[in-house]
């Protein structure tokens, strides 16, 4: 009776220890990808918004995920028992960086991202970050080991749910509802359960010290076959990125749009280490189609007319190339001994693709070439079958007919290349363009399978259908430039009056100038029309402050607001990014600083920390115009930050704020933050009669101030001014909480 229960029991025991083990994982990999937007949140107002602050965090989290992975490996070595105790004492030991949260640091105001990022965060969540990271290959290693030889890879399927899931919770639920103190506080619980998930774990270890369960048996891997699992892992990684950073450019900056790509990223290892293969193979199986086709449409430019579809189609190109190459990197991998040491490949190749899109790129590119080359790359290690069996017999034969086939290929390929490139306006008719997209379409068709041909037909698409017109744009001369802000595009568009010249950066513009006359390049266009609320605040300064008014500006950009400069005042810019200077003011094709402010004073740096450094009472109007971009820096509309606005402004000082934005109503920020700082706030929403005159834009700007005759004097000159609407319960951004969500337009 004793063994039939005892038999009995054992299917129920297996469900239940593979149950602990996904939970365990589940949990460490959910506080993973919590902590990382979580403590960026709380870097925000120490280290302000730059995008270099967000790739050096990124690195450090690279960094610290390589160590806890290597950190893994190396502990394989020891017996089951013994792994237990030195992983459970390592997280008691990170522990006692509990409750998470930032060291206090003093920085100063010229400090370097690349030093101060990785020192501060390092310090603050290097132990715990460590720690948690080494969960994935460890909690799966101690799975086979205690389920007798257990299959562990599934589990890493549940580990990129949970990270999926930390990653989606923070945005659509954390930073919502908590404040970061509470934040902090349930993160630090997270960690304690997940002690006591290990210490469960542990208890199901093998007491033996058999050498199966400390010392690999099945063959190493050679050099070539971890090349190629670091290959495979990097092109993900680094595509990953690069459609972050390739949507946000050149197709549409909305907000929590890095969550996206992020999270189908997660999702892809999900799929391609399931158990239930069909779908993994499926998609798979399409991917070389999927990347013919949609990185010729993606490259094609009609992100133009159709932002969201185009957005739509890098998404699901992304996440195809990442299930595909994934799903080899699971058909490659080893028996589970080698599988700490598979991982550890693996993030080293996520690592390298990470370095690669986020600090090479910006660096030795002037656009965002790196998208096409990935996805390049993804065409020559995704898994490919033929078609159709005679299509393999046709480049499987030995003979010369597959080179005479390839050498036609590349000849049409030139044809439609005449015809693209060769077109006066660069660009063909609908059908003719249809047509030309349809005959590479097919010539590609027919080269799946094999690898060669496959590659000169894709990369023929990919320049073919828009990358042409990119290399133009960087074989011109200061037509273009990139930083790790963006990428600034410099267009020129001729007319019988002199014409104008744009500054986009991405997407957005960033500044128009009128041509043709020293009168027409003083003229202040778009944001900062004479009719717009800053234009208004701007010309009424002389007789608010004397003619000695000295005037704060918040973002450069071509330097338009310099043009209401008068002799005797003081004027200061406050500017994040040194290609935005160097366009403005160096290059010379841009005039409005040269004609109307010849020798401005320009901070470099963020500017809510460059101005907790100014003076108290050190202006008398500020200018904060840094949210035309679309991405909102939060640390710039918190309550602590509109304080640091009051003390460097004169008793009876303007602050004008540029709330325009397509997809954040940003008005109940700016009238939360006016009423519990005690600040006068009226809103001018200035909608020209026409662009044509002198290339004025709509646009919404509050003006703000403590002293009642300054609102009164901008009222006197516009009826139009207005009082900011607040919205019913909506609460104040604060250093302790902020969020977008309810704030986004159509929601």
């Amino acid at each position: 009776m004793a063994d039939t229960v005892g038999a009995d029991d054992r299917p129920l025991m297996a469900r239940w220890c593979r149950t602990m083990f996904v939970a365990t994982i589940l949990t460490g990999s959910f506080l993973l990808f919590l902590v990382q937007p979580m403590v960026a949140r709380m870097a925000l107002p120490r280290l302000g918004g730059a995008p270099a602050v967000w790739n050096s965090a990124m690195l450090v989290y690279q960094a610290l995920l390589l160590a806890g992975y290597a950190y893994a490996h190396w502990l394989g070595r020891v017996r089951p028992h013994a792994q237990a105790a030195i992983h459970l004492g390592v997280l008691i030991v990170a522990a006692l960086w509990l409750p998470i949260g930032l060291i206090a640091m003093d920085l100063p105001a010229d400090a370097l991202p690349a030093l101060w990022v990785p020192w501060l965060l390092g310090l603050s969540i290097g132990p715990l970050f460590f720690a948690v990271s080494a969960q994935a290959p460890l909690i799966q290693r101690w799975f086979s080991a205690a389920s007798g030889g257990g299959d562990p890879y599934a589990l890493y399927a549940a580990s990129n749910l949970g990270s999926f899931a930390g990653l989606i919770a923070y945005p659509l639920l954390v930073e919502p509802l908590m404040a970061i103190h509470a934040q902090s506080l349930l993160w630090s619980g997270g960690y304690v359960m997940l002690i006591l998930l290990v210490l469960a774990c542990a208890t199901r270890l093998p007491r033996t010290a058999a050498a199966d369960h400390v010392v690999a048996t099945s063959a190493p891997p050679g050099a070539k076959r971890i090349l190629h699992w670091i290959a495979l892992a990097l092109v993900p990684s680094g595509m990953m990125l690069a459609t972050s950073t390739y949507i946000s450019t050149d197709i549409v900056a909305m907000p929590l749009l890095w969550v996206i790509p992020l999270g189908l990223y997660l999702l892809s290892f999900s799929v391609a280490f399931a158990n239930d293969r069909w779908l993994a193979d499926l998609l798979t199986r399409i991917a070389p189609i999927t990347i013919l086709l949609f990185g010729g449409v993606i490259m094609s430019g009609g992100y133009t007319e159709r932002p969201f579809f185009s957005a739509g189609i890098a998404l699901v190109l992304l996440f195809m190339i990442s299930v595909a190459l994934h799903t080899a990197l699971y058909r490659k991998r080893p028996a589970p001994d080698r599988l700490t040491g598979f991982y550890l490949a693996m993030s080293a190749g996520g690592a390298l693709g990470g370095v690669f899109a986020a600090l090479v790129a910006p660096v030795v590119f002037d656009w965002t070439y790196e998208y096409p080359l990935l996805i390049l790359a993804a065409g020559a290690l995704v898994p490919q079958v033929y078609l159709i069996a005679r299509l393999r017999n046709l480049w499987m034969a030995r003979g010369g007919t597959k080179w005479v086939t390839l050498a036609a290929i590349v000849l049409v390929l030139l044809a439609v290349a005449g015809l693209r490139i060769g077109n006066p306006d660069g660009l063909l008719g609908e059908s003719q363009q249809g047509l030309a997209f349809l005959i590479v379409a097919t010539i590609g068709f027919a080269a799946i399978g094999a690898r060669l041909p496959y590659m000169i037909v894709l990369a023929a698409s990919l320049v073919l259908f828009g990358g042409y017109r990119s290399l133009e744009l960087s074989i011109e001369p200061g037509a273009r430039v990139r930083s790790y802000f963006g990428v600034y595009t410099v267009r020129n568009e001729p007319g019988p009056d002199g014409g104008t010249r744009e500054l986009d950066h991405g997407t957005t513009v960033h500044g128009i100038q009128l041509r043709g006359s020293p009168a027409r390049e003083r003229t202040p266009t778009t944001y900062y029309a004479v009719g717009s609320g800053v234009g208004q605040a701007m010309l009424a300064a002389p007789a608010l402050y004397g003619p000695t008014a000295r005037i704060g500006v918040v973002g450069l950009g071509t330097g338009t607001l310099s043009c209401y400069a008068e002799a005797g005042q003081r004027w200061r810019f406050y500017e994040i990014d040194p290609a935005v200077v160097a366009i403005a003011r160096d290059t010379g094709q841009f005039t409005y600083l040269s004609r109307c402010l010849p020798n401005p004073d320009i901070r470099m740096g963020d500017a809510r920390i460059a101005l907790a450094h100014d003076a108290s009472n050190s202006l008398d109007l500020l200018a904060l115009d840094a949210f035309s971009s679309d991405s909102v820096p939060m640390h710039l509309m918190t309550r602590e930050a509109f304080a640091t606005y009051g003390r460097v402004l004169a008793p009876g000082g303007l602050l004008l704020v540029h709330i325009s934005n397509r997809f954040i109503d940003l008005e109940p920020v700016v009238a939360a933050a006016a009423r519990e700082g005690g600040w006068i706030a009226v809103i001018l929403r200035y909608r020209p009669s026409s662009v044509l005159v002198d290339r004025a834009s709509a646009s919404d700007w509050v003006a703000l101030s403590r002293d009642p005759r300054a609102i009164a004097a901008l009222r006197a000159k516009d009826s139009g001014w207005t009082t900011p609407t607040p919205r019913k319960g909506f609460a104040g951004w604060t250093d302790d909480y902020s969020t977008i969500l309810p704030l986004l337009k159509g929601f």
